[in-house]
């Protein structure tokens, strides 16, 4: 994590600062135009987290389940590229604005849907919590991708070169993770599909495959729709807030996927303690999560005022609103894999779902009427509805009470209140 974060300073120094003020907020809008990134859920079909738990549970069929997940990936990228054409003309004909991105660069971009197969290698070095390979190919892309970045603003490039870029970076982690498989004395070449296999992952996968289309519904459908009804202008700049916001979840998915396998070896024969611990996972993600949201709600003017251009001002206040959806994403990433290694993927499916709708209605009612701060706030209350969802169900709904119990610092403040009184 800490190798991560000097990256991430690299990375942020680049992508957040200099290539904003680089192309200008017309044009940062057209980079990172969000539609892609809705379909990424069907380019994985839930093979993510999925492959993780199954190769914890049946580690002698690693090339069966890495071959097959391949090529589940592989069809679900080659389906979900139609798809993104088919969205982009419904929304040139929805939205009161023309779309920030032109057809010739939604094509470059969906080119990431047939590029990303291979990083399902992640879930191999998750399953067996080298957590440190993962860091050490994530470092180098982000580092060697703000390099080649900033070069191309050096050479005063065209935003479409930025564009191809998109496809380069995810290239970079192609490669990254294919040298460190062949590093543990393994071979891609050994991967076997197995139609069975298959099937069983497409059967458990389906609501994490859809549960992933809800996520990024819910990560990205503001940007789209500030786009669609505010203009490309104020679509570049909430994406410096969506930016600065989402650039700390990385921390949320380090802890959870290096700690949550040592979780699970207490969850058969040591019920209490498994439960325990999933408590004081809650209790760290929420310390963490809202002690960096009131470190950017303190410096996000500052931030705006002396490292961007003054066209992105408004983005300091939507910053210092957003970056409490953070909060709600910490305990939510925790929580995620409880579900998966529980088998109630439905659930998650059924919490992502509810998160999507809410933050659609949402913004319809709040992005006409108040632009970037209404999608700021739709965000914080889709997360919030998102995560705390659990509490519907009967299975899952102790868990939401210990979520509840983390996010008013209950636990901590028991802990110190029985120090104290002694």
């Amino acid at each position: 994590m800490l190798a991560r974060v000097g990256s991430l300073f690299v990375k942020m120094l680049v992508t957040a600062i200099l290539l904003p003020n680089y192309l200008g907020s017309e044009l940062a809008g057209a980079l990172n135009y969000p539609l892609i990134i809705l379909f990424t859920g069907i380019c994985t079909l839930g093979t993510d987290s999925l492959v993780t738990r199954q190769l914890l549970q049946n580690p002698e069929k690693e090339n069966e389940l890495l071959g097959s997940a391949l090529r589940i990936r592989l069809i679900g990228g080659l389906v979900a590229i139609p798809l993104v054409f088919i969205a982009y003309y419904a929304i040139s004909h929805i939205g009161t604005n023309a779309p920030a991105a032109s057809p010739k660069q939604i094509a470059i971009m969906s080119l990431i849907c047939i590029v990303q197969p291979l990083q399902i290698i992640d879930s191999y070095f998750q399953a067996k919590t080298q957590g440190k390979y993962i860091m050490y190919v994530q470092v180098t892309a982000n580092i060697l991708s703000a390099f080649f970045k900033l070069g191309l603003i050096l050479l005063k490039a065209p935003v479409d070169a930025f564009i191809v870029m998109l496809v380069i970076d995810v290239l970079l982690l192609q490669i990254g993770y294919i040298r460190y498989y062949k590093k543990q004395g393994r071979s891609i070449l050994n991967w076997k599909y197995n139609p069975t296999v298959a099937k069983n992952l497409l059967k458990l996968g389906w609501p994490l495959a859809f549960a992933a289309i809800f996520i990024s519904l819910y990560m990205k459908i503001g940007q789209l729709m500030v786009d669609m009804f505010v203009g490309n202008k104020e679509s570049g700049v909430y994406f410096t807030v969506t930016q600065l916001t989402e650039s700390w979840f990385f921390i949320a998915v380090a802890i959870t996927t290096s700690l949550f396998p040592a979780i699970m070896n207490f969850r058969k024969n040591q019920p209490a303690l498994y439960q325990k611990r999933m408590s004081n996972l809650y209790d760290l993600m929420t310390l963490l999560s809202v002690s960096i949201a009131t470190l950017i709600t303190l410096f996000a003017p500052f931030f705006y005022t002396h490292f961007l251009k003054p066209e992105y001002i408004s983005g300091a206040k939507a910053l210092q609103v957003n970056a409490w959806a953070g909060v709600f994403a910490f305990l939510g990433t925790a929580s995620g894999q409880y579900l998966i290694a529980e088998g109630f993927t439905k659930i998650s499916l059924a919490r992502t779902m509810f998160g999507a709708i809410a933050i659609i209605i949402l913004n319809l009612l709040f992005i006409p009427a108040y632009g970037i701060m209404g999608a700021a706030y739709a965000n914080v209350a889709a997360q919030a509805v998102a995560t705390f969802s659990i509490l519907l169900f009967p299975q899952t709904r102790q868990q939401g009470l210990v979520l509840l119990k983390s996010l008013f610092f209950i636990n901590l403040l028991t802990v110190i209140f029985k120090r104290y009184s002694k």
